[in-house]
């Protein structure tokens, strides 16, 4: 049990840390462009991570999906809407993956086996375990694919 707990933690620890360099070569003027009216910014992009992690380490936490759908994204949303600079966002993401952390040191044997209840129907704990990591890995790409709109063509990895 305590390898797969311990991969989770490893993953979500190197998604961060991954998101984080990553979003580190956001120019500042260029943290609230966007490529159209519709998409997000590096900045919403971050924001949306942020609120978002804060509430996967409680799933993990408590161990199920206690929340509506509609009162799962008020959460979040309200969330997102507090941040306006990038280091929020960066403070309340390392807090969430912090929080999502210690909350994978509380998961019992018998829940890595378990099923949730969650508005999309039945879901492996599993997936929830893995979520904190899978939701930053795909936006950090978001990130990658806006920086290659003004011209940064280098390829940021950790080092």
């Amino acid at each position: 049990m305590t390898d797969v707990v311990e991969m989770y933690k490893t993953r979500a620890t190197g998604a961060l840390n991954y998101f984080l360099n990553t979003v580190s070569f956001v120019p500042a003027d260029k943290l609230t462009w966007s490529p159209t009216p519709t998409a997000k910014s590096a900045l919403q992009i971050a924001a949306h991570c942020a609120g978002y992690s804060v509430q996967f380490a409680e799933i993990i936490r408590i161990g199920n999906f206690p929340w509506t759908r509609e009162d799962f994204r008020g959460q979040v949303y309200a969330r997102i809407a507090s941040i306006e600079t990038l280091e929020q966002a960066k403070a309340m993401l390392r807090q969430g993956i912090a929080d999502s952390i210690a909350a994978l040191d509380s998961v019992k044997p018998e829940q890595i086996e378990s099923m949730v209840d969650a508005p999309q129907g039945p879901t492996p704990f599993t997936f929830f375990m893995g979520l904190p990591a899978l939701h930053l890995e795909g936006h950090s790409t978001q990130i990658d694919y806006l920086q290659t709109c003004w011209d940064d063509q280098e390829v940021h990895i950790p080092g």
